[in-house]
C-alpha cells in the first residue's frame, strides 16, 4: 500500500519529466549545432568548434529584416487582437442579449476553423480588392482570425471581476469604457497577456497564411525565410538552421517573461471589494 502510494505521487513528476525532456533534447541540438562547422541531425558535441553560423546569420540584412517583419506582423496582430476581443467580450459577459448562448456557441464554433479550410475564399477577396502582398492587410487578417478565441477567453477573465467595481465607479461618474480601462484592465492582466502571448505565439509560428498572402520575397517575415537554408538535392544547412531556430525562440521567450509576473499572481482582487 505504501509503495503504491508512492507511486501515485510520483507518477506526475515522472510523466513531467519525460515531457521535459522531450522539448529539451531539440534545444540541446539546436546549442551545439549552432557552433559546430559540420553539423547534422546528432546531438553531438562539436568537433570543430566556430561562429560562423552567428556571423552569417546576424550580418545578414536580408534574416534580419525577415524577423523585423515577423514582429511586425505578430506584434500588431496580437495588440489589436488583445484591444478589440476587450471590446467585443465586455457586453458578452455584462449585458443580457438576446440569443447571447447562440452567440457564444458560434464563437466557439468559429475557433474550432481549421485554417486551410477558409484561406481559398480569403485568397480570392484580398485578390479582388487588391490586398495581397500587404503586410497591413496580412496583419489584419492574422489578428482577425484569432478573434473567436480571443473573444472567448477575453469573456471569461472578465467573468471574474465583480461587477461591483465597476458600479462603484459609474456612480463616481466614469462612463463605461472608463470602466473597462481603469477598472476591468487593471484587475485582469493576466488575461490580457495570456491573450497576447497565445496570439503572439500563433501568429509568429504561423508560416500558411503569410507564404498565401504574400508574394514579394522581401516581405516574407522570418516564419517563412526559414526555408531557405533547405537546399537542393536533400542539402539542409544544419549550422545555420540551428542558429535560426535559436533565435527564432528569443521573442516568445521575452514576452513570456515580461508576462510571467503577471500570470503567475492571477487575478489580485484583495479587498478591492471592500467599502
Amino acid at each position: 500500500m505504501f509503495s503504491k502510494k508512492r507511486l501515485q505521487t510520483a507518477l506526475p513528476y515522472i510523466i513531467l519529466t519525460i515531457i521535459g525532456i522531450m522539448f529539451f533534447i531539440p534545444l540541446l541540438w539546436m546549442l551545439f549545432a549552432s557552433f559546430d562547422a559540420h553539423a547534422t541531425l546528432s546531438i553531438e558535441w562539436p568537433e570543430e568548434f566556430t561562429l560562423d553560423n552567428w556571423t552569417q546569420l546576424l550580418t545578414d540584412p536580408d534574416i534580419l529584416r525577415a524577423f523585423a517583419i515577423g514582429v511586425f506582423l505578430s506584434l500588431g496582430s496580437s495588440l489589436l487582437l488583445v484591444f478589440v476581443s476587450a471590446l467585443a467580450a465586455y457586453p458578452l459577459s455584462r449585458y443580457h442579449l438576446k440569443h447571447k448562448n447562440s452567440i457564444i456557441l458560434t464563437i466557439l464554433f468559429m475557433s474550432g476553423l481549421p485554417m486551410t479550410a477558409i484561406m481559398v475564399p480569403v485568397y480570392q477577396l484580398f485578390v479582388f480588392f487588391n490586398l495581397n502582398d500587404s503586410l497591413i492587410a496580412t496583419m489584419l487578417f492574422l489578428s482577425a482570425s484569432g478573434l473567436p478565441y480571443g473573444i472567448w477567453l477575453m469573456k471569461n477573465f472578465i467573468d471574474s471581476v465583480p461587477v461591483t467595481l465597476e458600479e462603484s465607479a459609474w456612480i463616481d461618474g466614469a462612463s463605461v469604457l472608463v470602466g473597462l480601462r481603469k477598472v476591468i484592465a487593471p484587475l485582469m492582466k493576466p488575461g490580457i497577456f495570456t491573450v497576447l502571448i497565445f496570439t503572439f505565439t500563433n501568429s509568429w509560428g504561423n508560416f500558411f497564411v503569410p507564404f498565401i498572402l504574400i508574394q514579394s520575397v522581401e516581405k516574407l517575415p522570418a516564419s517563412v525565410t526559414i526555408f531557405q537554408f533547405f537546399g537542393q538535392h536533400g542539402m539542409v544547412f544544419y549550422g545555420q538552421l540551428a542558429a535560426f531556430s535559436f533565435v527564432y525562440t528569443i521573442p516568445v521567450i521575452i514576452l513570456y517573461f515580461m508576462g510571467q509576473k503577471y500570470m503567475s499572481q492571477g487575478f489580485s482582487l484583495g479587498g478591492a471589494s471592500k467599502g
